[in-house]
């Protein structure tokens, strides 16, 4: 009998729709997906009661609201413990503690998933030996075919939304990754983007407030880079 695949962290799905299934390669700009992997981490410790947002006065945007705890007990999972630590003694606004984490939360993410065995390292040599180029390739393709596959039925209308999986779907589409899902080719990106912001608005206010900040750390990174 075939058991069912545990369920990944948000962080580790959102990495893997980031990258090409065969060839470990980038959908988007590395520093765009760290930042939605640093939402996606807190996410998770909002889902799993461990931190709120706010209080919101309406005074400030929702991006400047701090994160807050509700409780520091360790969650068990590096990445996310780090966070929590992170957060304890500072409640720092929201965008700001994601342009902070993003600094190597891409690195730890893929460091966690080659640990897991889920990714592989591939190291080649060019220019006669001179230059090692390092690239991260799925053991098995299975873990991003079951996350894609989510959302596929949520965009066909096949099943209802879990917050996790509602979630996803909010980082898939500020981040760009809707025409990465593979649906059919009549249906247009825009379309599958605007069905996933949809389901994921249903949700929690503060998950979407966390993926409204992603968005604009995203912008104001694209702004940085023209000036």
């Amino acid at each position: 009998m075939n058991l069912p695949l545990p369920r990944l962290p948000l962080r580790d799905e959102l990495y893997l729709l980031g990258h090409h299934d065969d060839t470990g390669e980038l959908h988007l700009h590395r520093q765009a997906l760290a930042l939605g992997l640093g939402g996606a981490v807190l996410i998770d410790l909002f889902l799993a009661g461990r931190i709120h947002l706010g209080p919101h006065d309406g005074a400030r945007p929702r991006t400047d609201q701090r994160i807050r705890l509700h409780t520091d007990k360790p969650v068990g999972d590096l990445i996310t413990d780090a966070a929590l630590s992170s957060i304890r003694h500072t409640a720092p606004p929201l965008k700001m503690w994601l342009r902070t984490s993003s600094s190597d939360m891409y690195d730890r993410t893929r460091a966690g998933l080659v640990a897991a065995g889920i990714l592989r390292q591939h190291s080649r040599r060019r220019l006669g030996g001179l230059i090692r180029a390092d690239t991260y390739q799925a053991t098995d393709s299975k873990w991003a075919v079951v996350a894609r596959s989510r959302l596929r039925y949520l965009v066909a209308g096949r099943e209802q939304p879990d917050n996790h999986t509602a979630a996803l779907a909010g980082l898939t589409a500020v981040l760009g990754l809707a025409e990465h899902l593979y649906l059919d080719h009549d249906t247009a990106t825009v379309t599958v983007t605007k069905q996933l912001t949809t389901i994921a608005d249903q949700h929690y206010q503060a998950v979407r407030d966390i993926t409204t900040a992603v968005d604009a750390a995203i912008g104001d990174l694209a702004t940085a880079a023209y000036r």
